[in-house]
């Protein structure tokens, strides 16, 4: 996670001075095909120029600075509607979304007594305090209160089935 950090730090000026949002980034350290893999946004959305004008800036970047030594793929995209969520503001922006949080390592389950990684429900709150952020995920099991400092990725899960009849709805 440190590269992903490291590279969050370092570019998101650069894609915030092209008039971007800088969502996140995600570095996957697989050794066949490592990626370098960018989320940005803006109020008007994200369409293909959009990306390729910001890959065509980090890449420069990258080649001068050489944060990430090896081959590597880059990738810049819009968040998608499973936009993936990286920060505490993220969070606190899609209170009462559905989400699905994927942890380090597994926590017990208050309501099943079962240990377990993945946790599915709907953002209720985010929660401040010293010793750091945590972030309270309502499900049919309960609430389930999960320590940022232990997320491995998160994202937004929206109802499919509900969007697609709405748009149905809408165009009928």
């Amino acid at each position: 996670m440190a590269i992903a950090d490291d590279l969050t730090k370092q570019l998101s000026p650069l894609i915030e001075d092209l008039g971007y949002e800088c969502v996140g980034i995600e570095y996957i350290s697989n050794p066949k095909n490592r990626v370098v893999r960018i989320y940005i946004d803006s109020p008007a959305g994200i369409d293909v120029d959009d990306c390729e004008k910001v890959s065509r800036e980090v890449s420069a970047w990258m080649d001068v600075e050489d944060p990430v030594s090896g081959e590597y793929s880059l990738e810049v995209s819009s968040p998608g509607i499973e936009r993936p969520l990286f920060r505490p503001e993220h969070f606190e922006r899609f209170i009462g979304e559905r989400a699905e949080i994927h942890l380090i390592g597994p926590q017990v389950n208050e309501a099943t007594g079962q240990r377990q990684r993945v946790f599915k429900g709907v953002i209720g709150q985010v929660v401040r305090a010293d010793d750091g952020v945590s972030v309270v995920l309502e499900s049919e099991q309960g609430e389930h209160t999960l320590p940022l400092a232990e997320v491995a990725r998160a994202k937004l899960k929206p109802d499919m089935e509900a969007l697609l009849k709405e748009a149905k709805a809408r165009h009928s």
